[in-house]
């Protein structure tokens, strides 16, 4: 398939943004995949997602057939929110896996999706059938997952535009020097520990935003709210400790031994997700009850 460039809505319009309206059956992030590895082409040679196109350019497409699922279906208990025929959203529990990668290719959220539901969206690949957003694995709550491609979409480009409300809940070391406040900065990963994001200054890493409430207040350790505005991997962890109170239980961006309360998770909560239903346009709004551990921990307080 070839497209010429006839017009373009602005003069440094990206391919990747000009190709969305021409093949709106696929995700941008599919798009962006398929130009990466080659399969969409700029005048004949291999591109970037950003690249800027202009009138009479030229742009060959082949699209390859998606492979099977690679994930197998696993008999393993959801804690289901609510489900249609269009989306699930489940309560993940810490500690599970949302989907396949190398080390955890069985006992994931996908698994278990795929043996609760009939049908899941494909435009996540093989690895990660209806996975729309993702939660850590140390990290529970509320998580949304497509059934259809039509929904995923949807739900991926609300995302991208901010429009799902996302707020956690997180136990900290210690107490926020503010009681409440907006973090924005860029995000990127950290060069000398690839399991690692840090701040960094632009134009490189991803503009990261979260707003933060103190909800709790103790000098030993808090009870935060926090809204995500954006969707950066680790970017509460990460928010948290350059506030100097990176969350109790934090393996990689604290020091679990200097924390003066001892807990046996990472204490941090999907607390709250609010989006428009992809399909029926309702507005929806879901919110995790608590985990034992926040509990205990609160009710001590």
């Amino acid at each position: 398939m070839e497209l010429i460039v006839e017009e373009s809505n602005e003069k440094t319009e990206r391919i990747d943004q000009f190709l969305t309206v021409y093949l709106k059956d696929i995700s941008r992030s599919r798009l962006q995949s398929l130009i990466k590895d080659g399969h969409i082409k700029l005048n004949g040679k291999k591109t970037k997602p950003s690249q800027p196109i202009s009138i009479g350019d030229s742009i060959q497409i082949t699209i390859p057939p998606l492979r099977e699922c690679a994930a197998k279906p696993e008999r393993i208990d959801l804690d289901i929110l609510f489900e249609d025929s269009h989306i699930i959203v489940v309560n993940k529990p810490h500690g599970l896996v949302v989907h396949p990668a190398a080390g955890n290719q069985t006992g994931t959220l996908v698994n278990a999706l795929l043996h609760h539901c009939k049908e899941l969206s494909g435009i996540g690949g093989v690895e990660r059938p209806g996975i729309v957003h993702r939660l850590d694995k140390d990290t529970s709550g509320c998580l949304v997952a497509a059934k259809s491609d039509a929904s995923h979409k949807a739900l991926v480009e609300d995302f991208s535009n901010r429009k799902i409300n996302k707020i956690y809940l997180a136990v900290v070391d210690g107490l926020p020097a503010l009681g409440s406040g907006r973090i924005e900065n860029h995000i990127a990963r950290d060069p000398r520990d690839r399991q690692k994001m840090s701040i960094v200054q632009p134009p490189r890493g991803k503009t990261a935003i979260t707003e933060y409430e103190t909800k709790i207040e103790s000098r030993e350790a808090s009870l935060v709210m926090c809204k995500l505005l954006t969707g950066r991997t680790h970017q509460i962890r990460v928010h948290m400790k350059s506030l100097g109170n990176p969350i109790l239980g934090d393996p990689i961006y604290s020091r679990i031994s200097k924390q003066k309360i001892k807990v046996g998770r990472l204490m941090l909560h999907a607390w709250k997700l609010g989006f428009t239903h992809p399909i029926t346009g309702v507005q929806l709004e879901f919110t995790s009850d608590l985990p034992k551990e926040f509990s205990t921990w609160a009710d001590f307080n």
